[in-house]
């Protein structure tokens, strides 16, 4: 566990390093380079630094271990970090998308931008996406909700920058709806990666059980073990980026205690085997004589 960690807190203060160089250049660019867009895009690089603190913070207490008042650890942290980061990318999305929605009415308001905000928005491009590259790489490889929610708000600033740039080409071709136009679209897939993440971490927080591929995958590798006759229940709930799992087994009830445990055993051992995330496992023994050919589990 603390090796994933570990890899998740590497990768998120590089990212914070970046962002803070970013925040600032962008905004100072902006300002300098007269480009509202350029202005707004440094400030949704600045909240990158707080949902990439969030992912440190949710790092931090998911390494801690079982305790009294958390029987089952404090991996859910890491879920719950998520969640408030999707909220925190819906926020953002719809403020983007309010200023943009305004200037589309007030075009006068909008400066002609320098060639300054243009390179901003070129070298932030090519940064953010390098970000969310080596991000939800770690992300998929530790299995991080809380590091692929923010993985995805580094490809939601890319997508910022894209919005930006084509804005302040636009405008310094006598186009100046184009900037407003292309903020409002990057909100909308701001917003939608935001509802997403909230999906996801929402259903985790509520004990989602694994995806039915997955369970298939499981409940094969039980029925493969010796002894076991067939399955009567199956239930698994999403701790973090682990998994909890509650079964019981029917087995011959004519064998004795102590068989029928070793059976439990080997179901467990198994399915640890084949499977990395599992952290739990509850094996109830059935006392039955229907093999699984004779009932569908």
């Amino acid at each position: 566990m603390d090796d994933r960690l570990n890899e998740s807190t590497n990768v998120t203060i590089k990212s914070i390093v970046i962002n803070i160089v970013l925040s600032i250049s962008k905004i100072g660019a902006g300002v300098f380079g007269n480009s509202n867009a350029m202005v707004a895009d440094g400030i949704h690089s600045a909240s990158d630094i707080v949902t990439s603190i969030g992912v440190l913070l949710g790092n931090i207490i998911a390494r801690k271990p079982n305790d009294e008042d958390h029987n089952y650890g404090h991996e859910k942290a890491e879920t719950l970090v998520a969640f408030v980061l999707s909220l925190i990318l819906i926020y953002v999305g719809f403020k983007i998308g309010s200023s943009s929605f305004k200037l589309i009415f007030n075009l006068n308001d909008i400066k002609t931008p320098t060639i300054l905000p243009i390179i901003a928005a070129i070298v932030s491009i090519l940064l953010k996406e390098y970000q969310f590259y080596i991000t939800i790489k770690v992300a998929n490889k530790i299995n991080s909700p809380s590091l692929k929610a923010d993985a995805w708000h580094h490809r939601s600033d890319s997508l910022s920058s894209i919005g930006a740039l084509l804005g302040i080409i636009g405008s310094r071709l006598g186009f100046k709806i184009l900037d407003p136009i292309a903020g409002v679209l990057v909100s909308i897939l701001v917003i939608k990666v935001g509802i997403d993440i909230l999906k996801t971490s929402a259903n985790e927080l509520l004990d989602y059980s694994i995806n039915k591929d997955e369970e298939e995958k499981i409940r094969n590798i039980i029925i493969s073990v010796e002894g076991v006759n067939h399955i009567t229940s199956f239930k698994s709930r999403k701790h973090g980026p682990y998994v909890y799992i509650d079964l019981a087994i029917c087995v011959d009830p004519n064998i004795t205690v102590y068989k029928g445990h070793e059976i439990a055993h080997n179901v467990e051992d198994k399915i640890k085997e084949s499977i990395d995330n599992i952290k739990g496992i509850a094996v109830h023994i059935d006392a039955c004589t229907m093999r699984y050919n004779e009932k569908k589990y």
